[in-house]
C-alpha cells in the first residue's frame, strides 16, 4: 500500500481545503502550530518557503510559554492527521480556555470533535488511510487555506502535474543499496533544514532504521569534531570503531549561495579522506517547492527499500502504538 501512496502522492496537491466555521476564524501575523511528529512537518516546509511569514512550530503540551497578551495575538492551529494526539488536543484545549484563536486540522478523531462541538473552525483532512508523514500535502494545502495565503494555494497546486513520483524510485532503490548496514547522517544548509528533517524522520518511521540530521554551517563547529578519529592515526580504534557504523547523505542546493556549498565541499573532502561514505544529493527543479518534494519522495523510496532489505513493515510505526498503550 505504501508504494502506491507515494505514486498518489503528487494529487494531494489538488486538495481543496473546506474551513467550517470560517467566520470564527481570526486573521493573525503570528502563526502558532501545536502538533507532533508527522502532524507539523507541513509547518516546518512552509517555514522553509516562506520565511517571511511568523510560524512558530510548538511540539509539546500546552501552549508556549509566552505572556497572555501575545498568545492572544496569535492563531493556533491544532495539527493532528489523527485527531487523538494528546498533547494537540492540550493544546486546543488551552487556547479555547483563554479565548485564543485556534483553527483545527485533522482527519478525525477527538479533536475535530470537539471543534465541531464548540462550532470552532477547522479543516478535516481526507481520510485516505495513509500515515501523517505521507500526507504533508494535504497537510500542507490546510495550513495555507487556515492562514489565508490563496494565492499560494493556486500556485502550489501546479504540483500535481508537474512531480512525478515514480521518477524518483531509481534514485532511492541506488541510495538504499548504499546506505545498508549504515546509519545514515543527514545533511543540509539550515535553509533546507526542513528537507533534512523529513528525511530522518521518513527513514526512522518508514525505514525503521536509527537515521539523524544536522545542518551546515553548524555542524562545522561541533559535530564534524566527532569524526575527528575515523581515518586513524593517532586515535585508537575503538574510536574508529564507532565512526564506521556512518554513512552521510549531503543535500547540497545551489540556491544555498557559495559559502554554504564551499563548506559541503570541504566536509565533503574531509569525511571522505576519514573514511565516512559520502552520497551526494543535488536538489534540482523548476521551483523551490518541486525541490523540496521531489527529495522527500526520494527519501520515501530510499526508506522504502532499506525496510524491504531489513525485512521490516514499512507503513505502520508499532513502537509509536506500544509506547501510547503504555502512556
Amino acid at each position: 500500500m505504501i508504494a502506491e501512496a507515494i505514486k498518489n502522492f503528487p494529487k494531494q496537491f489538488e486538495y481543496e481545503p473546506v474551513i467550517e466555521n470560517e467566520a470564527q476564524l481570526g486573521r493573525h501575523k503570528t502563526i502558532i502550530v501545536a502538533g507532533m511528529g508527522g502532524s507539523h512537518l507541513a509547518a516546518d516546509i512552509l517555514k522553509s518557503l516562506r520565511p517571511d511569514l511568523d510560524i512558530v512550530i510548538h511540539s509539546d503540551y500546552g501552549l508556549p510559554e509566552w505572556d497572555d497578551k501575545d498568545l492572544k495575538r496569535s492563531l493556533i492551529i491544532a495539527s493532528s492527521y489523527s485527531g487523538n494526539t494528546e498533547e494537540t488536543i492540550g493544546a486546543f484545549e488551552a487556547a479555547r480556555q483563554k479565548n485564543i484563536s485556534v483553527v483545527v486540522i485533522a482527519t478525525g478523531g477527538k479533536l475535530l470533535g470537539l471543534a465541531r462541538a464548540n462550532q470552532m473552525p477547522f479543516i478535516q483532512l481526507p481520510e485516505t488511510g495513509i500515515q501523517p508523514r505521507m500526507a504533508i500535502g494535504f497537510s500542507l494545502r490546510a495550513m495555507l487555506a487556515a492562514i489565508g495565503e490563496k494565492e499560494l494555494l493556486e500556485e502550489y497546486s501546479k504540483l500535481a502535474h508537474t512531480l512525478k513520483s515514480e521518477e524518483f524510485e531509481g534514485e532511492g532503490r541506488t541510495l538504499a543499496e548504499k546506505l545498508r548496514g549504515k546509519i545514515p547522517l543527514i545533511y543540509a544548509s539550515a535553509r533546507n533544514k526542513a528537507v533534512a528533517l523529513n528525511w530522518k524522520i521518513i527513514l526512522n518511521e518508514t525505514g525503521k532504521i536509527p537515521a539523524f540530521y544536522n545542518v551546515l554551517p553548524e555542524i562545522n563547529h561541533n559535530e564534524m569534531t566527532g569524526f575527528s578519529a575515523a581515518g586513524g592515526s593517532a586515535f585508537d580504534g575503538d574510536i574508529q570503531n564507532l565512526s564506521k557504523n556512518f554513512s552521510c547523505v549531503l543535500l547540497k542546493d545551489a540556491e544555498d549561495g557559495s559559502k554554504i556549498n564551499r563548506r559541503i565541499d570541504v566536509l565533503e573532502k574531509m569525511y571522505s579522506d576519514r573514511g565516512i561514505p559520502i552520497h551526494r544529493l543535488e536538489l534540482e527543479g523548476a521551483s523551490r517547492l518541486y525541490k523540496i518534494f521531489s527529495s522527500i519522495l526520494t527519501a520515501t523510496w530510499t526508506a522504502v527499500f532499506l525496510a524491504e532489505y531489513y525485512h521490516v513493515e514499512a507503513e505502520q510505526v508499532p513502537m509509536v502504538e506500544e509506547f501510547k498503550r503504555a502512556i
